[in-house]
């Protein structure tokens, strides 16, 4: 199963953090992931994490990149997304995706991920 949570509303310039976490698993590698979809717009890629056996490996859109982070979460299987310096137009629905059988290679937006969670409403307004 596959819960997110961490989502709100906030106005222009602040922040929220986002938590993603995938429970019954218990490898140790993950390609996780963090899509959103605003009204009328299609499904997004936002940032991706990989970690494996030695190593993690992340991925973001060029529309978040140097400022959303995306790190891993002290429990297993949990990831979380900052975001910073919110926008207007990061107003979506976010949601997480996961694939643990992931081992190695590519963990990028087009992966055919088996969970996926409920989603998080984020709301940026004046």
């Amino acid at each position: 199963q596959l819960m997110e949570s961490g989502g709100g509303s906030v106005q222009p310039g602040g922040s929220l953090t986002l938590t993603c976490a995938l429970s019954g698993y218990t490898g140790n590698s993950n390609c996780m992931a963090w899509f959103r979809q605003s009204p009328g717009k299609a499904r997004e890629g936002v940032a991706t994490m990989a970690y494996y056996h030695g190593g993690e490996r992340t991925f973001y859109s060029e529309d978040v990149h140097g400022r959303f982070i995306i790190s891993q979460g002290n429990a297993e299987h949990t990831v979380h997304l900052q975001m910073p310096n919110l926008k207007p137009n990061d107003t979506a629905i976010y949601y997480c995706a996961a694939d643990p059988t992931y081992t190695t290679g590519s963990c990028r937006f087009s992966r055919d991920f088996p969970y996926w969670g409920r989603g998080t409403q984020v709301t940026v307004s004046s």
